[in-house]
């Protein structure tokens, strides 16, 4: 009987499909020619192959732990969101070309290079208006000293906005030219040697006070156009709120602490000693401002870059700050007729006159009406003013991301900023009028701090607005608006104290002011847009969103 042996070898392992398609495909193109021709001949020529097909999701799974670790470093763990600012193209604006963008975790984002410059930003602001509210308090003692009227008085806290007036348009030009780190640089510096010689200013003379105070004014009107150019280039325009939140915060920090610190500074070391502090902390930041930051986060040498593609593959396209010859024209000159032409720069300029009426007639007159109306000493009226201001620092930063999820969410830039302004103006309206009806200084406070609350919604309204209709002539533009609010902020301040001599009470002055944020927020919803407008006839800096 013959035995038959049957021999079962090991079948070798299949070469992998990369094998055939990288290398025979690139030796021989038409090696695949035969399969395709039996094929043809007998349609299930290729059945047995679906075993192997079949086999293939196993394969790819064991070798995923290889592709994984394949990934480029700048990608790992990054969280995809969809974008729907980029998928709405350029009324969206800032999408990296829809579709997916990577989304910070808010570890990243804190942490960021970019929230350190705005911190940076912030701090500024904080001394900017810190400098300024230094006179709000020692107006008090100043006043006694020298016999000076209410009327008078506002005079003297107005002289700083007399500086004020001339500088925005001027500085915002220079900020569109030169960028935003070097114009702030210059004004910190320039207003704390305003501040730091203001004690000798006013042991001359009043008229070399009056003076010093306006080259406080013309130094500080660089301020907020620096902030809004710095957070355009550094910012995506989904964080552009909360950046400006951030910032903002600072600002209304500052009128707290020098509302709290100025009399106890005086305290110890007489009327003029808070000056001094804050104008030698003015000359320290500079110093670390020019050695930290950078105007955009192309030449920051800090940033990661994974920060810098998610920046500059979701921001607008924008033209950089010296990134044309300074030789033209049209740089040096911007297009003021064709700015002015259009109703969305007026509801920016109406909205900011009203920002800032309500903002100084509050932050210049609020130690004299607790002092005044519910006779408070100097030190309590402070404390009773700061509070609001503190307020209203964490309520603009809230605001801010309110905004940015409202974005994110779908909602068109243009509805979410008529809400945010509707808030930061219907809101002190209604509060300012609470105000009135107080009778004792806390019921008061409270009243002031809703009211400089919800004013906070307002720079997630038209001060973040202003870097989205024209992107390219964000400086200017504040400028523009700055001007006409540090018009209506003259008007308010020297305005109060005037009306005050004459009817002899606040109540009518705070009535009016509500008035006119009503007035103030139906022009904003008429007229504003989250839409870029052209401020260019010949197409000239246009601005495009990838």
């Amino acid at each position: 009987m013959t035995t038959t042996r049957l021999t079962i070898t090991a079948t070798p392992p299949l070469p992998s499909l990369s094998t055939y398609t990288s290398a025979d495909t690139r030796q021989k193109p038409n090696f695949l020619s035969p399969l395709s021709a039996a094929t043809r001949r007998n349609p299930n020529f290729l059945s047995p192959l679906s075993a192997v097909n079949r086999s293939l999701p196993p394969l790819i799974s064991a070798a995923a732990p290889n592709l994984r670790r394949a990934t480029p470093p700048y990608l790992a763990g990054k969280p995809k969101a969809f974008s729907a600012a980029g998928e709405r193209g350029g009324s969206g604006g800032g999408g990296g070309g829809g579709g997916e963008r990577e989304t910070p975790s808010f570890v990243e984002f804190v942490t960021s290079e970019r929230v350190k410059v705005v911190m940076m930003l912030g701090l500024a602001l904080a001394l900017c208006n810190a400098d300024r509210v230094v006179m709000s308090v020692a107006i008090v003692p100043l006043s006694l000293t020298n016999n000076w009227s209410r009327s008078f008085a506002g005079v003297v806290q107005s002289s700083f906005l007399w500086g004020y007036l001339v500088s925005p348009i001027a500085g915002g030009a220079l900020v569109d030219y030169y960028g935003g780190k070097t114009v702030m640089g210059w004004g910190v510096a320039l207003w704390s040697l305003a501040t730091f010689l203001t004690p000798w200013a006013a042991e001359k003379s009043l008229w070399a006070l009056l003076f010093m105070r306006a080259m406080l004014g013309v130094a500080e009107g660089v301020a907020l156009p620096s902030m809004n150019n710095m957070i355009s280039r550094w910012f995506p325009q989904a964080e552009r709120a909360r950046a400006v939140g951030l910032a903002m915060a600072g600002f209304q920090l500052g009128s707290a602490i020098g509302l709290v610190l100025s009399p106890i500074l005086m305290s110890k070391a007489g009327v003029f000693g808070p000056f001094v502090i804050f104008g030698l902390s003015g000359f320290l930041w500079v110093l670390v401002w020019l050695s930290a930051t950078s105007s955009i986060p192309e030449r920051s040498p800090q940033i990661s870059a994974y920060e810098l593609k998610y920046i500059l593959s979701q921001r607008q396209k924008i033209p950089q700050p010296n990134g044309t010859k300074k030789t033209s024209k049209a740089m040096a000159m911007p297009p003021f007729k064709r700015l002015l032409s259009k109703l969305p720069t007026w509801s920016l300029m109406v909205a900011n006159a009203m920002h800032s009426w309500g903002f100084f007639v509050i932050l210049s007159w609020m130690p004299l009406y607790f002092n005044s109306v519910y006779h408070v000493d100097l030190r309590q009226a402070a404390w009773f003013s700061a509070v609001p201001w503190t307020m209203m620092a964490f309520v603009g930063y809230f605001g801010g991301a309110c905004s940015d999820i409202l974005i994110q969410r779908g909602l068109s830039i243009t509805l979410t900023r008529k809400i945010m302004q509707s808030i930061g103006f219907f809101g002190p309206a209604v509060a300012l009028f609470g105000l009135t009806t107080a009778k004792s200084p806390t019921i008061a406070s409270a009243w002031l701090t809703l009211a400089v609350g919800l004013k906070a919604f307002s720079h997630s309204g038209f001060l973040v607005n202003i870097q989205e209709i024209a992107p390219q002539y964000t400086g200017v533009l504040h400028g523009l608006a700055n001007t006409a609010g540090t018009f209506a902020a003259i008007l308010g301040t020297v305005g109060a104290g005037y009306f005050v001599e004459l009817v002899g009470s606040f109540k009518g002055f705070l009535w009016f002011t509500s008035f006119l944020y009503i007035v103030a927020a139906l022009f904003w919803n008429q007229f504003s847009t989250g839409e870029q407008v052209n401020f260019d006839e010949a197409g000239r800096y246009q601005s495009s969103i990838s």
